[in-house]
């Protein structure tokens, strides 16, 4: 009877540490994986995008790989900044993101990390890729990669850095390694020049910067608080200069607020001013290619 006692005493201790066990093993599975973006100029018709995943995992079996896009118009630096800068303010610190186009691969351009004042990591050469984000978020800390532990392979390839130095050195990152273990710290960066929108006492110039995608509607460097600025509400009927050409169209909320196939300015998902047809492209019904001059009168008081 005592024995019985002192085991039944014994028994909530028991299913407190089963529960705890359980618990904590519940936590490991649902607690979120390391995370690299992963951006490139590679396209997906051949095998390179997954070569590099291949290293990511073999590195960080555990990873998840969030694609940014493998699409950024070949050789564009100034686009894949801007999708960096677009997308890096939706997911958290802590966050890799390896970005790789790199037009003078193989060349005396450095390979680098920065780290973001929100705490984000960016492997990527050092080109210019990082101005927008930086421009925004500040920088922490900035490194050159030049540790061989954190490439791949003893040979590392003069053309392939995306598979052989900026993928090995992102899972590295994202599993947790020291990061100032990668190299000697930078005190400069290449940045773009980057030319603002202005507003003046005509009105505003820009520059169309990009195309929306596949549905041709032209992205600029206009800020909607640059744009209203020049006074025009919703519902507003406007005169813009386009690469030397003069527009009438309205300022409205969406693309279904004008007629089909008809002009509209509006303000876009990330807060810039930009120029569509309903539903048709206004790039390839007007021949229109970034970069292209923007000017838009202050409205008539």
């Amino acid at each position: 009877m005592l024995i019985a006692f002192r085991a039944l005493r014994k028994w909530p201790l028991t299913v407190t540490l089963v529960f705890s066990v359980l618990a904590s093993a519940l936590a490991a599975q649902t607690s979120a994986p390391p995370t690299v973006v992963f951006m490139t100029d590679f396209g997906v018709v051949d095998d390179s995008v997954a070569l590099c995943k291949g290293v990511m995992y073999g590195i960080a079996p555990n990873l998840r790989i969030v694609d940014l896009t493998h699409q950024v118009p070949a050789f564009s630096i100034s686009d894949g900044a801007r999708f960096l800068f677009g997308a890096s303010p939706y997911f958290p610190a802590s966050t890799v993101f390896v970005g790789v186009v790199d037009p003078t691969v193989g060349s005396t351009r450095k390979a680098i990390v920065v780290k973001s004042k929100r705490g984000q990591f960016f492997v990527v050469p050092d080109n210019g890729l990082i101005t927008m984000v930086a421009n925004r978020d500040g920088i922490e800390g900035v490194r050159q990669i030049t540790n061989p532990d954190w490439m791949i392979g003893a040979k590392v390839s003069s053309t392939f850095h995306g598979r052989d130095i900026f993928s090995p050195v992102g899972a590295h990152l994202a599993r947790g390694d020291d990061w100032n273990q990668v190299g000697p710290e930078l005190k400069e960066l290449v940045r773009l020049d980057l030319h603002p929108a202005t507003v003046d006492n005509r009105g505003l110039t820009g520059e169309v910067i990009a195309l929306d995608g596949p549905f041709g509607n032209l992205v600029t460097n206009i800020s909607s608080e640059d744009f209203l600025k020049l006074g025009y509400k919703r519902g507003d009927l406007l005169k813009v200069m386009i690469a030397g050409r003069e527009y009438q169209m309205p300022f409205v909320r969406t693309f279904s607020d004008v007629p089909l196939k008809q002009p509209l300015l509006y303000i876009d998902s990330r807060g810039r001013a930009s120029f569509a047809l309903n539903q048709n492209s206004f790039a390839a019904a007007y021949d229109i290619r970034p970069p292209q001059p923007i000017f838009i009168p202050r409205k008539e008081q």
